[in-house]
């Protein structure tokens, strides 16, 4: 099991991390889509920051066993915005910039209020560092994923569908080549574009040192 390789503090950390941020991910989207007039997210009881209102219980299982998890989706009707185009594409950023934002606030205490190398100031840079991997792997343009609804919201409807109907295979054939022969794909996609928004973080808020 992922979390029971590492020490205690490394554990709780991630733990955080991941209901940090899949909080904040999943409350930020259906926030924008009841805002741009779709409250189905609202009326199902996601407009919150009570965690438990988000976990997914398989998305929990694979996060204590691999250390990759997800939360609940967001239900979302489109035909509730006034453009379903420009509604889908909004909601779909919205829980990718919600962890960028999240990084960069937590990128302050980070930097100005702890002693570097602190049991404290290590647990918080792997509460930002979730953030940061939550946003970019949401950003592949994969259905489910957020980057998949950008993509769809941009594609006529009848390639949407079928992007929408194909994506989720292809999503979980690289999962599954990543983990049952070590490949390597998903990392070698996701780790350049991490270290681009951990220099960005690092930079706006000169976190890390």
């Amino acid at each position: 099991m992922f979390l029971f390789n590492l020490s205690a503090l490394d554990a709780a950390a991630w733990v955080v991390g991941f209901l940090v941020a899949f909080t904040i991910h999943e409350a930020a989207h259906a926030a924008v889509a009841n805002y741009l007039g779709d409250p189905t997210a609202k009326f199902a009881g996601r407009l919150s920051l009570n965690p438990l209102h988000h976990l997914d219980p398989a998305g929990t299982i694979f996060l204590l066993l691999a250390g990759f998890g997800w939360g609940k989706p967001v239900p979302v009707s489109p035909n509730n915005f006034a453009n379903p185009r420009a509604g889908n594409l909004l909601t779909s950023l919205a829980g990718p910039l919600s962890n960028l934002a999240a990084a960069l606030v937590l990128a302050i205490p980070y930097n100005f209020l702890l002693a570097p190398n602190s049991s404290a100031s290590l647990f918080l840079q792997t509460v930002i560092y979730v953030n940061i991997v939550i946003m970019v792997f949401n950003l592949l343009p994969i259905p489910p994923l957020d980057g998949g609804g950008v993509v769809t919201a941009l594609l006529p409807p009848h390639a949407a569908e079928n992007y929408n109907y194909y994506g989720p295979i292809l999503l979980f054939s690289l999962i599954g080549l990543e983990y049952i022969f070590n490949i390597g794909i998903l990392w070698k996609i996701l780790g350049p574009a991490i270290d681009i928004v951990w220099a960005v973080v690092n930079l706006a808020t000169r976190f890390g040192g």
